[in-house]
């Protein structure tokens, strides 16, 4: 099986050496036969999808340049939260490649357990967006009763001016920039429907 590695270090692991987890993943990678074919390092915060090494992997995945992506612990993958870090997975193995989590013998898309994984995973995801949805509804509520408005500045113009400019033949463009309000707003107010 061709196999890539993939390890990341965090820039405030301090002390840290990603070379622990290479050692470690290189060695399982040759006691189950399989063929190292890349590794991937990344020394980058996890929250966020944009590493370099990270995106190239997933590149390869979808070119097919290997079967498996082995890589230390799930939080050395992704700590982007549990739905992107599913998507992650789920996208490997759209393109057909497997993954394997080395100090987490649960997490291997290619053991018996594979769908009750994905399955939990999934769970949490979907629970993760319900609570992200509630904490988000629930700040909004607090900030009407503190008495804020929510939602873009009203944009208070003169109405009979906009009438008047354009009485005068001016495009609604340049009705909008005299203004300080949106082409839009202008054609609305010409339409009387603002």
């Amino acid at each position: 099986m061709k196999t890539a590695l993939y390890a990341r270090v965090s820039t405030r692991d301090k002390g840290q050496d990603v070379e622990n987890q290479l050692v470690q993943l290189r060695d399982f990678c040759q006691r189950s036969g399989w063929t190292l074919v890349r590794e991937y390092v990344d020394q980058a915060s996890a929250k966020t999808a944009k590493r370099p090494q990270f995106q190239a992997m997933l590149t390869g995945a979808a070119r097919k340049e290997f079967d498996l992506v082995l890589f230390w612990s799930l939080d050395r993958f992704s700590r982007e939260g549990v739905l992107e870090t599913l998507q992650h997975l789920q996208s490997l193995s759209a393109a057909g490649v497997n993954w394997r989590s080395y100090t987490e013998q649960y997490l291997d898309s290619c053991g018996i357990f594979r769908d009750a994984v994905l399955s939990i995973l999934a769970t949490v995801a979907k629970q993760e967006r319900v609570r992200l949805s509630e904490r988000t509804l629930a700040g909004l509520a607090r900030a009407r009763r503190q008495g804020k408005r929510l939602g873009r500045p009203r944009v208070v113009c003169d109405r009979s001016k906009v009438q008047e400019l354009r009485d005068q033949g001016l495009s609604l463009s340049v009705i909008a920039g005299r203004i300080g309000i949106s082409k839009t707003m202008a054609a609305g107010i010409v339409a009387g429907i603002r």
